[in-house]
This record gives structure tokens, sequence and C-alpha cells, in this order.
């Protein structure tokens, strides 16, 4: 228990000193190299506003983060935002994720005091705004997949009526829609500002995230490249697409029971065993402290885990 607290007062006091070193005005140095140039620190410091001085050390934590998730291979702050449609700035997200963590940890500080619970429950609160975010991606995914259909209808209407690509990427923008509306609209903006319409699209792909639009702008490259009857070819991927969406309404109907009752199986031996901690701290702390407790809490966590594979490998389903 010692090791615990004292690890647990290192990582706190390495956050406190990070957070306060990006909040100084010399941490901030290169970010503004004209203010800079103009007045020195204080200078900078004098004409920006009070909300922009709360912003820059989180804006600082931002970057580093975008910089990490590219190296990795992954999206930025701004594309999450961008996917779940959600009208903040990465400096602002990562304001929420910090008040987040002080909230969960000072909670468990109150509750059980200075212990391996004050990181756990910090750490927890602290991903608890991206599991919103991807929340929010995963329904909007869905809501723009269950669009594509008429969407893609539209468009091949608008292609024999003799529109060119751009006009009826334009034309369909304003008779769908949100989400899609807003992609297109967005896409259609690209374009007026010099971008061409494979690059628009493919941006596009990059912002919403979906193998069926991604099938889609495959097949509008290729046509426009090669040549061919591109309001056909659009018809086939949607009479392909709606096809797929009812075989995936089906198999979510089947498999809706089993799915809820894999979750609950899993989630209910967590929840209950978190309220008796909270509740009753020394109910449930035999659990932790002696060895037959240990062995039964991993036996149990290795059973819920291969229970919930299990389920999952049987009412997922590839279409």
């Amino acid at each position: 228990m010692g090791t615990t607290i004292l690890l647990s007062t290192i990582a706190a006091l390495g956050v406190l000193v990070a957070c306060i070193a990006m909040a100084l005005p010399g941490g901030d140095a290169a970010a503004n190299p004209r203010a800079g140039a103009e007045g020195g620190a204080s200078g900078r410091w004098e004409q920006s506003s009070l909300r922009d001085r709360i912003y820059q050390p989180f804006e600082a934590l931002a970057d580093r983060s975008n910089r990490r998730r590219r190296l990795n291979g992954g999206l930025s702050l701004s594309e999450h935002m961008a996917r779940a449609n959600l009208k903040l700035r990465t400096s602002e997200f990562v304001m929420v994720q910090v008040a987040f963590l002080v909230t969960g940890a000072a909670i468990s500080l109150m509750r059980f005091g200075f212990g391996p619970q004050f990181v756990i429950a910090g750490v927890g609160a602290y991903l608890l705004p991206m599991r919103y975010v991807k929340y929010r991606q995963s329904q909007r995914l869905k809501a723009f997949n269950r669009q594509l259909p008429d969407t893609l209808s539209l468009l091949s209407n608008a292609l024999k009526a003799g529109f060119s690509l751009p006009q009826a990427l334009d034309t369909v923008s304003h008779n769908t829609a949100a989400p899609i509306s807003d992609e297109l609209s967005r896409s259609i903006r690209e374009m007026n500002v010099g971008s061409s319409t494979e690059q628009a699209l493919t941006k596009m792909v990059r912002r919403v995230g979906s193998e069926d639009l991604d099938l889609i702008v495959t097949a509008i490259t290729i046509q426009t490249s090669v040549g061919g009857n591109l309001a056909h070819v659009l018809e086939s991927i949607s009479h392909t697409i709606r096809q797929r969406i009812h075989v995936k309404s089906q198999i979510s109907a089947l498999t809706a029971q089993a799915r809820a009752s894999g979750w609950i199986i899993t989630l209910l031996p967590f929840i209950v065993a978190g309220l008796l901690y909270v509740i009753t701290p020394p109910y449930f702390q035999v659990m932790f402290q002696e060895q037959r407790g240990r062995a039964l809490l991993v036996l149990a966590g290795l059973s819920i885990a291969v229970g919930n594979a299990l389920i999952r490998r049987i009412v997922n389903f590839k279409v």
C-alpha cells in the first residue's frame, strides 16, 4: 500500500508540474512568434484575451496528442471531433477531459482518501469524454450509411438529367438531410476554393469513415478517369447497399436479445462490485485482502472475459 501511495503521489505531482509549466508565459514562446517580435512575452499576454490565455496550455496538450496520434497512424483529435459532429475546438475538448480527471480524482479523494482509487478514478473519468465521442461517431455513421442508398438514387437521377458530377453533388446536398447534406456541402465548398472532385470526396471519406462511402468514391474516381456510365454504376451500388442494410437489419433484430444478455452478464458483476465498494468499503475489502478472495476475483474476471468473447463471436456477422 505504501508503494502505491508513493506512485500515486509522484503521478499527481507530475501532472500538476506539467500543467503549470505549459501555463507559464515562456512555455508558449514559439506558438506566436509574431506577437513575440512585437513586444515580447509581456506584450503578447497583454494583447491576448483571457480566453486565449486559458486555452494556451490545453492547446499545447492537444498538439502533443495530435502528433502522437499521427505517428501511430490514428486520427487526430480534430478528426475525431469532425466524425462525431461536435462543434468543439481540440483545446476545449482537452479542457473537458482535464475537468473530468480532476472531478473524478477529487470525488475519490473525498470518499476513499489518497490511495490507488485516486488514480483509477481519475484515469477512468479522463477516458469518459472520448467514449462519448466514440458513441457519437457510431451513431452518426449509422445514420450516414442509412441515407446512402437514397442519396445515390438522387445522384444518379441528377446525372441522367445532364448535370455534371459537381453540379449533381450540389443538387443532392440541398435535397438531403443531415448528416450527409453537411458532408456534401463541405465537399462542395472545398471544390469551390480549388480542390478537385476526387480530393474533396477522398477528404469526405476520411472525415466520415464509412466503408460504403469509400466504395462509392472509389467507383466515382475510376469512372471519371476511364469513362463510362456513372449513373448506372451508382444505381448498382445503391442496390447492393440497400441489400446489405436489409440483411444487417435482420441480423441485428435476430441477435438483439443475445447481445443485450451478453452486455448485462458482463457489466452486472462490475456494477454490483463497484456499488458495494463505494457504499460499504469494509464489506468488499476482504476480497482484496485475503488470498482466496484475490484468486476468486481473478477467476471471475477471466470467466467474464471468456464468456463475453464467446457471445461476441456468436452474434457478430460480417455482411
